[in-house]
């Protein structure tokens, strides 16, 4: 009777927070009495972050982001129930809660289920599978068996984009109706692909999905690192580098080739042959230098370490 007692008390407590907010805040005695102890009958999903501004942590907010989303599709649905709900735990609210469970990064998504403890499925895979709400809502059907449909608010900021570059375009064109020569200027069109491949070889696009940090600070030393150790992972800073890295090997070979097939002054050629040589030599070991530094133990190198 006391442990029925004590149930009702929770579930009506949880059902409280969740009027009010469709995401908990939680400190530690929260935790441990709301999602710990038992006696529980709801199932719990628990977002472990570091939200404050001090910790630099623009992935919580990114993923944040993608939890309201989630966690607002679920309250405001017809098939809102006292079984399930959404809770956030972060560092400088419940620190002893990150010493508790051993963790030391963020943000990290984990199941609490009903009844037993937490299983190894029930840490969500945020570096494979990314923290988009409806990868969330899949990995909450498959933990829970509970289905939420995500109801995200309209955005038209890229509608507007679109519609203001189609505009410009067609200006510029309109400006020049009677010039339309440069469209089949084979360098203009050159230089764009090559932007398009420096983008999405340098990694842009998985910035794009994943929200990385432009940099990591350590707190204890205050060293900056602009290239990430793990060749799972990487800073928006390193795909910059990487894309720059790539461009300057390009204007390298660009310019041995220009050495190889102009017929201009024999000694301009033989320095434009050396500026190019010296471009790809340099910056292909630096670029190779920092693969060996991502990925370990691959044992080639040539000219930096």
């Amino acid at each position: 009777m006391v442990a029925w007692n004590l149930l009702s008390e929770k579930v009506d407590q949880m059902m409280e927070w969740s009027s009010r907010r469709s995401v908990i805040r939680m400190n530690g005695d929260k935790f441990r009495r709301f999602v710990k102890a038992p006696p529980r009958n709801y199932s719990v999903i628990v977002m472990f972050t570091a939200l404050q501004p001090q910790r630099q942590c623009s992935v919580c907010r990114q993923a944040n982001e993608e939890y309201q989303v989630l966690a607002n599709s679920w309250r405001y649905s017809s098939a809102f129930s006292n079984k399930l709900f959404f809770t956030v735990v972060d560092y400088d609210e419940g620190a002893d809660v990150f010493q508790q469970l051993n963790m030391n990064s963020a943000p990290t998504f984990m199941h609490f289920p009903a009844k037993g403890k937490p299983k190894r499925a029930d840490t969500f895979d945020l570096q494979r599978i990314g923290f988009a709400s409806e990868q969330l809502a899949k990995w909450i059907a498959d933990r829970t068996d509970v289905q939420i449909r995500v109801f995200r608010p309209p955005n038209y900021s890229g509608t507007i984009a679109l519609a203001l570059l189609v505009s410009l375009v067609g200006g510029l064109l309109y400006l020049r109706r009677n010039n339309l020569e440069f469209i089949y200027n084979k360098t203009g069109w050159a230089m764009a692909a090559l932007c398009v491949v420096f983008a999405m070889t340098s990694g842009q696009m998985w910035n794009h999905i994943r929200g990385p940090p432009y940099a990591h600070k350590n707190p204890q030393n205050g060293q900056v690192s602009y290239i990430h150790g793990s060749s799972q992972a990487q800073f928006v800073a390193e795909s910059h580098i990487i894309l720059l890295l790539n461009a300057a090997i390009t204007m390298g070979m660009v310019l041995l080739n220009e050495a190889a097939t102009s017929k201009g002054d024999v000694g301009k050629r033989r320095i434009i042959c050396l500026v190019g040589l010296g471009l790809v030599v340099f910056f292909f070991s630096f670029l190779l230098s920092i693969f060996r530094s991502k990925y370990h133990g691959y044992p080639y190198s040539f000219l930096i370490k």
